[in-house]
C-alpha cells in the first residue's frame, strides 16, 4: 500500500510540475502584474545603457514588441515592465530561478544551452572572431600561438577558444574578464594581444574606442553564433506568445526598420554607426524563422 501511495504521490507531483511548467511564465506575469526583462550594460547595439543609464538596443526593441504581445494575450494593457541587469555569467541562473522572464541581449542559442533554457526565433547571426591592434599582425589562429588572449567569463567564446587551445596545442595564456569592456581594455593596455568574442560586439567596442582605426577584427571565424532572446525551458504557452510576436515582426517587415535603426544609423550615446547591412544568413531567418541552436542551420 505504501508503495502504491508513493507512486501516486510521485505521479501527482509530476503532474503538478508539468502543469506549472505549462502555465509557467504567463501565470507568473499575470499574478505579479509585471514582466521582468534581463538586459546587458555594454552589448552595443543589442542591449546597453544610454547616457541616462536606461537600457536600450536592438534586442530591447524586439523584447518590447514581445511585451506588447504578452499584454494583449493576457488582456493586461497596464502590465508593468521591470528591468534587471544581467551578465554573461549570471544570465542563465537568473532565468532559471525566475528573477527574469526574458533575457534581451547578445546570447548565443546553442544545443548545450537548450538543455537549461529555451530561445525564441533567432534575431541575429554572428561569428566568433578576435580583435587585436593592427600593429600586432594577428591574422590567423596560428599567430596567437603562445600569446596572452582574453575573453569574457561565462560565454561560449571563452569555452571554444579554450578547447581549440588544447586541441591544437597552441600554448595560449587565456585570461577571463568580467565583461566585454574590461576585456577590450586589456587589449588597449597591452595586457592581452587579442580579445575573442562575437564579431558584432567587437565591432561595437572598437568603434567606441579612443582610436578605432588602430584595431582590426580577424577574417578567420571560429564558429557561427545565432543569437536568441532567452526564456525558461519547457514553457510552451509562453514560448508560443513570444515566437508569434517575433514571427509577426519578421513577416510584417517591421524587422527591417528596427534593424536599420541599430545597425545602419548612428546610435546613442556616442553616435556610433556600425554600417552593417543585414547578412545573408539572417535574411534566411527572416524569410524562414527558426529557433535552431545548430550552427549548421545557418550556413
Amino acid at each position: 500500500m505504501k508503495t502504491g501511495i508513493a507512486l501516486f504521490a510521485a505521479a501527482a507531483l509530476g503532474f503538478s510540475l508539468a502543469a506549472t511548467a505549462q502555465e509557467g511564465t504567463l501565470k507568473k506575469i499575470k499574478d505579479s502584474g509585471s514582466i521582468t526583462i534581463g538586459h546587458r550594460d555594454a552589448s552595443l547595439p543589442f542591449s546597453y545603457y544610454d547616457d541616462k543609464q536606461q537600457p536600450i538596443g536592438y534586442a530591447m526593441d524586439l523584447c518590447h514588441r514581445i511585451v506588447d504581445a504578452v499584454k494583449k494575450d493576457l488582456n493586461m494593457p497596464k502590465l508593468e515592465t521591470k528591468y534587471q541587469l544581467v551578465t554573461s555569467a549570471n544570465r542563465i541562473p537568473l532565468m532559471a530561478n525566475g528573477t527574469i522572464d526574458l533575457e534581451c541581449g547578445s546570447t548565443t542559442n546553442n544545443l548545450a544551452r537548450q538543455k537549461e533554457v529555451s530561445f525564441t526565433i533567432t534575431h541575429f547571426v554572428t561569428a566568433n572572431r578576435w580583435v587585436s591592434k593592427k600593429s600586432a599582425k594577428l591574422h590567423k589562429l596560428e599567430d596567437l600561438k603562445g600569446k596572452t588572449i582574453v575573453s569574457t567569463a561565462g560565454t561560449t567564446n571563452i569555452k571554444q577558444i579554450t578547447e581549440i587551445n588544447g586541441q591544437q596545442n597552441l600554448g595560449m595564456n587565456i585570461i577571463s574578464a568580467n565583461g566585454h569592456p574590461e576585456a577590450f581594455q586589456m587589449v588597449e593596455t597591452g595586457r592581452a594581444v587579442a580579445f575573442v568574442m562575437d564579431d558584432i560586439l567587437l565591432a561595437g567596442l572598437a568603434a567606441q574606442s579612443r582610436s578605432p582605426k588602430d584595431y582590426e577584427i580577424s577574417q578567420q571565424g571560429l564558429s557561427v553564433e545565432p543569437y536568441g532572446i532567452m526564456l525558461r525551458k519547457d514553457d510552451a504557452a509562453f514560448k508560443k506568445v513570444v515566437d508569434a510576436a517575433m514571427v509577426d515582426t519578421y513577416k510584417s517587415g517591421a524587422i527591417n526598420g528596427i534593424y536599420e535603426k541599430w545597425f545602419q544609423k548612428a546610435v546613442p550615446p556616442k553616435g556610433v554607426n556600425l554600417n552593417l547591412p543585414m547578412s545573408g544568413a539572417f535574411k534566411k531567418v527572416v524569410a524562414k524563422p527558426t529557433d535552431s541552436g545548430d550552427p549548421k542551420d545557418y550556413e
